[in-house]
C-alpha cells in the first residue's frame, strides 16, 4: 500500500515496512439516527463564517446531520489524520470514503474514522467535534470507541499512537474520567487495545486545536475536570436494534493469498487503483460475499501492492426498519514479513438458529451466517493467525436483585451465541484456537478469540519475533 503524500518526511525517508494494522476511532452523537439531538447554538468560531459550501442534498431534500457536512469539511479533517480521499460511495443513509490509507464512514449521527500505517488518527478527534457542533449543533458525545490491534512497528508512529499509555491519556484529556481503557488478550503477543466511553459525555477541547493541527504532535496538557456523563444533556430512549460489530484482523498471509494483491503489469496493460480494485474483487469472490442486488462496492488496487475496499449493504443502517443493512471494509498489505488483512463488518449478520433474510418478508436477500462469513474471508486471505472480536450492544434494562445474582444469565441471546460459534471448531481442523475472552462493558459485550493454523511457528525477524515486537506495554 503506498504512503500518502503527507507522510511526515522523516517516515517517507527512513527505509522500512508499512504498518498495516489500522486505528479504529468511532464517535457516536447519538445512540441511532432517529434520535439525533436538536441542534444547540454554537459558541465557537465556525468555518461556515469564513468559507462558502455548498449544503449536500438529495431528491428526498436536505441530509440529516453530519451527512449534511461537505465532503471539503471531511478532506480538512483528514489532513490532520495525513490521509486523502480516493472515492466516495453514497449510500441511503451512509457515505463511504476509501481512503489513501483505509476508510471513512459518516452516518447521520455518527462517524467511523480507520486509519492504517503512520496516520494520526487521534488528532482528526477534536476537528470531528468541532465540525459536528458547527455543522449540527451537537454538543454532547453519546459514546467514543477507539481500538486497534498491537502495533508491529510502533517506533515508526507518530505523536500519541508510538505507546498506548499516550494514546490512552490523550483521550482522557477529552473525556476525562468518562474514558475505560482495556488490554484484550496476551500482552507478550498478539493483542486488542480498547478505550470506550460511557453515555453522553461532553468532550473538553482546546481553543487552538483546528487552528494549527500540526502543532498537536505533543500530547495536549491534562484537564483538572474530571467529566461526567451530563444529566442535563439530551435524553436518550434505548435503541430498538442491536449494533453489532465484527472484526477479523489477520497476520502472516500465505504466499498464494499475498500474490494476489501485488500490482502485476508484466502484460503492458495500465489499469487505474479503480480497475484494479474491481478486478481482484471479481477474482476472489470479494465482490460475492453478500448478495450483489444489495451491495455496493467501492474497492482500489495500490501500486506496487495492496488493496482497499468498502462496502455499503442495503441502505447501510442496521436501524433502518425497511431495509436494515450496513457496511463492510477490507484493508490488505501484502508483503512478506508485515503481511496483513483487516475485515470489518457491522450488517445484521443471522447466527445459526435465526433468520437468513433481511427481512421477514417472502422473496427476501438472503445473508450469511456469522460463522460463514467468518470461514469465507478466511479462505480468501489464508491467515498463519487471525484474531476476530464481535461488539453486540445490550438492551437498557434495570436489573433486579434476582437479575443481579444470576448475571450471567442475562447476556443477550445474540451474544450467547456469538461465544458458542467462537467455538474450537469454527476454522476446522486446520486451525487451534488460543483465547476465547468475553467482555461486558456499559451497554456492550465483547467476545474476542484467537486462533492460530494448527503446527505454525511465527518466523524470526532477528532475536525477536513480531509479537515480542509490539511495544504496547
Amino acid at each position: 500500500m503506498t504512503l500518502s503524500l503527507e507522510t511526515p518526511q522523516e517516515v517517507l525517508t527512513s527505509p522500512g515496512p508499512f504498518e498495516g494494522p489500522e486505528k479504529l476511532l468511532e464517535v457516536w452523537f447519538a445512540p441511532s439516527v432517529d434520535q439525533l439531538p436538536e441542534p444547540q447554538p454554537s459558541s465557537s468560531s465556525s468555518s461556515l463564517n469564513t468559507k462558502t459550501y455548498r449544503i449536500r442534498s438529495t431528491g428526498n431534500g436536505e441530509l440529516k446531520g453530519l451527512r449534511k457536512v461537505p465532503k471539503e469539511v471531511w478532506e480538512e479533517m483528514l489532513d490532520i489524520v495525513k490521509c486523502k480521499v480516493l472515492s466516495v460511495v453514497e449510500g441511503d443513509e451512509i457515505d463511504a470514503y476509501l481512503l489513501s490509507e483505509s476508510s471513512l464512514f459518516v452516518s447521520p449521527h455518527l462517524i467511523i474514522l480507520k486509519t492504517c500505517g503512520t496516520t494520526l488518527n487521534l488528532l482528526g478527534l477534536y476537528r470531528i467535534i468541532e465540525i459536528a457542533k458547527e455543522w449540527c449543533g451537537f454538543t454532547n458525545v453519546w459514546r467514543c470507541f477507539y481500538s486497534r490491534k498491537s502495533f508491529f512497528f510502533p517506533e515508526r508512529q507518530q505523536g500519541p499512537h508510538k505507546d498506548w499509555g499516550d494514546e490512552v491519556r490523550f483521550l482522557d484529556t477529552v473525556f476525562g474520567t468518562a474514558g475505560a481503557a482495556y488490554t484484550v488478550g496476551p500482552m507478550n503477543r498478539d493483542h486488542w487495545l480498547l478505550y470506550l466511553t460511557s453515555p453522553n459525555t461532553v468532550p473538553n477541547l482546546p481553543s487552538s486545536s483546528s487552528s494549527s493541527p500540526s502543532s498537536s504532535l505533543t500530547l495536549p496538557a491534562p484537564t483538572s475536570t474530571a467529566l461526567q456523563s451530563r444529566s442535563d444533556g439530551p435524553s436518550f430512549q434505548p435503541t430498538k436494534y442491536q449494533d453489532t460489530t465484527l472484526e477479523i484482523l489477520m497476520t502472516h498471509l500465505a504466499p498464494s493469498a499475498r500474490s494476489q494483491f501485488f500490482n502485476d503489469d508484466s502484460n503492458g496493460t495500465l489499469k487505474s487503483g479503480l480497475e484494479l480494485g474491481k478486478d481482484i474483487s471479481a477474482k476472489l469472490g470479494i465482490d460475492q460475499l453478500f448478495s450483489q442486488e444489495e451491495t455496493e462496492l467501492d474497492s482500489f488496487g495500490f501500486d506496487p501492492c495492496g488493496y482497499s475496499a468498502n462496502a455499503v449493504i442495503g441502505s447501510g443502517m442496521p436501524d433502518d426498519s425497511t431495509n436494515p443493512g450496513g457496511y463492510f471494509t477490507i484493508h490488505v498489505t501484502p508483503e512478506d514479513g508485515w503481511s496483513y488483512a483487516s475485515f470489518e463488518c457491522n450488517v445484521p449478520l443471522p447466527i445459526a438458529g435465526t433468520s437468513t433474510g433481511t427481512s421477514s418478508q417472502e422473496g427476501a436477500i438472503k445473508r450469511p451466517e456469522l460463522k460463514e462469513l467468518i470461514r469465507k474471508v478466511v479462505n480468501i486471505f489464508q491467515p498463519s493467525r487471525l484474531s476476530i472480536t464481535l461488539f453486540v450492544s445490550t438492551p437498557a434494562t434495570t436489573p433486579t436483585n434476582e437479575e443481579e445474582e444470576g448475571e450471567g444469565e442475562q447476556q443477550t441471546e445474540t451474544e450467547q451465541r456469538a461465544w458458542k460459534s467462537f467455538g474450537t471448531d469454527l476454522l476446522g481442523k486446520g486451525f487451534v484456537r488460543k483465547d476465547r475472552i468475553g467482555y461486558e462493558f456499559d451497554g456492550y459485550d465483547l467476545v474476542f478469540a484467537c486462533f492460530e493454523k494448527r503446527g505454525w511457528e511465527e518466523p524470526k525477524s532477528g532475536n525477536m519475533t513480531i509479537g515480542d515486537h509490539n511495544g504496547d506495554a
